[in-house]
């Protein structure tokens, strides 16, 4: 009996390989097939290769099929990556329908969510995350054959792990592990290199000819209403289904409404496309139209690559996509918007020419192709490397630098990592996984959403954690209300087959996390849980409503009429933007009780003491901080000391810009002209080491050489012209100061016996203004720092008018004297004009009467 139903068997097995074989079809030959007896033979003979096919050309539904039944695959699996549910999806009923099954028969699927496997599949499509998951699981991937990396060129985050992760179970456990990379747009030759030098197939795959225009964007115009317009001029100019790409949910709606608004036509669907759709939407979105009848399908980036949509010979590019980027200093990822790269132009271009002649039309001018990147930075380069770090040390790596990464992970994220999972107590010092890092770990979820899904089990509300969580990471669920209570209630209220799916998928959060069999009735402090997760994002209002502090010190906002825009304290989730602009995409309303509970550790009482800027006066207070949120104050006096005098210092020096504060010192005439006179010796003799007093490198050490002369001082009004003079004369040592006395005194004793003050910050130099009768009997012009700089000379009259500038004294006596002094002799009679001033005597007076 077992004899005959082994036999049976067999012939079962067999009969099913011939359907695979013969289901490969050959009347609907793809340009792959060229190059797929190439690939079986590299594959059989080493364990690494890559294939670069352009989109179009068939490799993601033809290959796993066509090396389902190779020997060296010994009836393993062949699991195949894809970067997006949406593509994982399309694959598998592709590859099903095929062979003339369903998903779940030899074809599988496993996604976040959903999960289509049987006892006969043979090939399992997975999205990348869950794959990561996969081999965390199973190191040795034990029934599995051959791993592919489809559409690799995307470098997302959890492909470049899920490749290291292979090749080093490959390298240590799985020596006959076959490792496939597929990309339509990559370095093969990199790639190559770190797959052992492994061979590179090339398709050159079918594109039917694209017409380009660069119709442009008027300044200022929104992106939606762009696209709407070059929608609409499409419609009228060309034939066939539209593909429209624009940046993300928010556009895609708002381009909706406007082409509904303007277009008569009933037989032109409009059909929004982007991961946080729902399923049933996303399928009418793929779906061919029956002609006449024409689509216009509005995608995010999501549709550049893996998706074929039947009918569409028109591309409409805006030129945009949404990324997200990690700031390691912050520890913060936001969404940015960024011009693609030229790499995803030309993916988005191609769509149009996949089954027929098509039209691309660019809302950007051709010349600015040119300044486009190559290609989008890898995401590892601009992403929160926890979830990575804390993989690697479920893996047993402690030094994520010691895998073979395409792209290194850069060292500050890595850093910033180290320290959020620290935090977390996910990771010891070492490095390795605590107890409580392998209960995060062992979530598939951020490990902030993970560690607050584990503690919320811990506080007996395991479903409440994991029904946030699932929100945070399902983008869409429970619609775009900025309140999570309010998407809350929604998402429970949903009966879409999505929102189904994600209430199963928070459920099994809850139970892996430890958590009581509960219902999703139970009320949820949103922003406790919030809080939790993100207590950097604690918020308190700065005054206008919709204006808000993070804990991280980082400004957002919401719009006024929003109801949360009133609330005191928010705990955010989600933002979107950068700096000043940066926008609150998901938060809730924290209750001061639960902030003071969730943030205890982090709430630090200091007595601190600043600088007003506007009453210029220290200020000393007691404050209770959560970072950079002051939750509460009180005044104290201010404290004599050191620490107090160098505020007090420094924020003087910062009253203007590039030091200028400086200025505003109790600066007299005199201390005024003698830094004047320093810096004329520090630019005459510049081997010399006189000091730099001028404003900016004073403010640079105003800490220094200020602050120990104003001790006990609380303000700009309180410092003396005294304290100023010893503070500023303490930079200059005792040897400097009286050479600065004889080479650049503050007075010119003239022949008549006068003291006058020289002019150092004149721009020709040092400057005398003196009555040139004054100056008679001096037959040699006076000079400065040890005779090397003339002293500038200007001459004046009886009445203290200029007559004449000279740094040439004996020269202008015997020169142009004679013509000074016939026409001063003329206007002042009563004055000496002698025909010889070198020889006269000097004086200070007029001539006697009668003489």
């Amino acid at each position: 009996m077992l004899q005959c139903c082994a036999a049976m068997a067999t012939l079962l097995s067999a009969a099913r390989q011939t359907a695979i074989r013969t289901a490969m079809p050959s009347p609907d030959a793809l340009p792959i097939d060229i190059v797929l007896d190439e690939l079986r033979a590299h594959l059989a003979a080493r364990p690494k290769a890559v294939l670069v096919a352009p989109p179009g050309a068939g490799k993601t539904t033809r290959v796993p099929l066509v090396l389902l039944n190779e020997p060296w695959l010994r009836a393993q699996k062949i699991i195949m990556l894809e970067p997006r549910r949406i593509a994982a999806r399309a694959a598998a009923e592709r590859m099903a329908s095929t062979l003339g099954e369903r998903v779940g028969e030899t074809i599988g699927l496993r996604v976040r969510s959903q999960t289509q496997v049987s006892s006969r599949t043979r090939i399992e499509i997975v999205t990348e995350g869950v794959f990561a998951r996969m081999i965390l699981g199973d190191p040795a991937l034990a029934d599995v054959g051959l791993v592919i990396f489809d559409e690799f060129h995307e470098r997302s985050l959890d492909a470049d792990l899920s490749l290291a992760l292979c090749l080093d179970a490959a390298s240590a456990l799985r020596e006959d592990l076959r490792i496939l990379v597929m990309s339509a747009t990559l370095d093969g030759a990199r790639v190559a290199a770190l797959l052992d030098d492994a061979p590179v197939i090339l398709s050159e795959g079918r594109a039917f000819p694209i017409v380009t225009r660069y119709i442009g964007r008027r300044p200022g115009e929104r992106i939606e209403a762009a696209v709407a317009a070059a929608a609409l001029r499409a419609l009228s100019e060309e034939s066939g289904s539209i593909l429209a790409f624009l940046p993300g949910q928010g556009e895609i709606n708002r381009a909706a409404a406007i082409i509904a608004e303007r277009l008569s036509d009933p037989s032109i669907e409009i059909a929004p496309l982007y991961s946080a759709i729902d399923r049933a939407a996303q399928e009418r979105a793929i779906a061919p139209v029956r002609q006449p009848a024409r689509k216009i399908v509005l995608a995010t980036s999501i549709a550049e690559t893996s998706l074929t949509i039947e009918g569409v010979r028109i591309v409409i590019d805006c030129g945009l996509t949404r990324a997200p980027r990690f700031e390691p200093d912050r520890g913060l990822t936001s969404l940015e918007t960024v011009r693609v790269s030229r790499a995803a132009a030309d993916q988005r271009r191609g769509r149009a020419g996949r089954t027929e002649p098509g039209v691309c039309y660019r809302l950007w001018e051709e010349a600015a192709t040119g300044a486009l990147e190559p290609f989008a930075p890898p995401e590892i380069m601009a992403a929160d490397l926890s979830g990575l770090v804390l993989d690697l040390a479920s893996w047993g790596v402690r030094d994520p630098l010691s895998l073979r990464w395409l792209d290194p992970p850069p060292l500050p994220a890595l850093k910033e990592a180290r320290a959020l999972l620290r935090d977390i107590d996910a990771i010891d010092a070492d490095g390795a996984l605590t107890g409580a890092g392998k209960a995060i770990a062992g979530l598939a979820l951020p490990p902030r959403l993970a560690a607050m899904v584990v503690e919320a089990a811990r506080q007996k509300n395991a479903l409440a954690g994991a029904e946030i969580a699932t929100l945070l990471v399902e983008r869409g669920l429970g619609g775009d209300s900025p309140d999570l209570a309010v998407r809350l209630d929604r998402f429970r209220r949903e009966h879409s087959r999505r929102a189904e799916d994600a209430r199963r998928l928070a459920q099994n959060f809850a139970r892996e996390a430890g958590g009581r069999k509960s219902s999703n009735a139970e009320p949820v402090d949103c922003g406790k849980w919030l809080a939790f997760a993100f207590p950097d994002r604690i918020a308190k209002a700065r005054g206008a409503p919709g204006e808000f502090l993070m804990a991280n010190g980082r400004a957002a906002m919401l719009e006024p009429h929003e109801a949360l825009a009133r609330e005191t304290f928010l705990a955010i989730g989600e933002i979107a933007g950068r700096a000043g602009a940066a926008r609150i995409n998901v938060a809730a309303a924290l209750s001061e009780a639960d902030l003071e509970a969730i943030a205890r550790d982090r709430i630090k009482t200091q007595e601190e003491v600043s600088f007003d800027r506007e009453r210029k006066t220290l200020r000393a207070r007691r404050r209770r901080r959560l970072g950079a949120l002051v939750l509460a104050e009180q005044n104290l006096p201010v404290p004599p000391g050191e620490a107090s005098a160098r505020i007090l210092a420094e924020g003087i020096a910062n009253l203007a810009p590039d030091g200028a504060g400086v200025e505003q010192l109790p600066f007299t005439k005199a201390l005024a002209q003698w830094r004047d006179r320093v810096a004329f010796l520090r630019r005459a003799e510049p081997d010399d080491d006189w000091p730099d007093l001028s404003n900016s490198a004073l403010a640079e050490s105003v800490g220094e050489w200020l602050a120990p002369f104003i001790e006990g001082r609380v303000s700009l009004a309180s410092i003396t012209a005294d304290d100023l003079e010893k503070a500023l004369k303490a930079l200059l040592p005792w040897n400097m100061q009286r050479r600065l006395e004889e080479e650049a005194p503050a007075h010119f004793e003239t022949p008549a016996g006068s003291r006058i003050a020289l002019d150092y910050a004149t721009e020709g130099g040092p400057t005398l203004a003196v009555r040139v009768q004054e100056l008679y009997g001096l037959a040699s012009h006076p000079a400065l720092a040890r005779g090397k700089v003339a002293l500038t000379l200007e001459l004046l009259s009886p009445a203290a008018r200029p007559i004449q500038i000279t740094k040439d004294l004996p020269t202008f006596w015997r020169g142009s004297w004679a013509a000074v002094k016939a026409e001063m002799k003329g206007r002042y009679p009563r004055h000496l004009w002698p025909d010889d001033p070198a020889s006269a005597t000097a004086t200070t007076r007029a001539k006697p009467r009668g003489s």
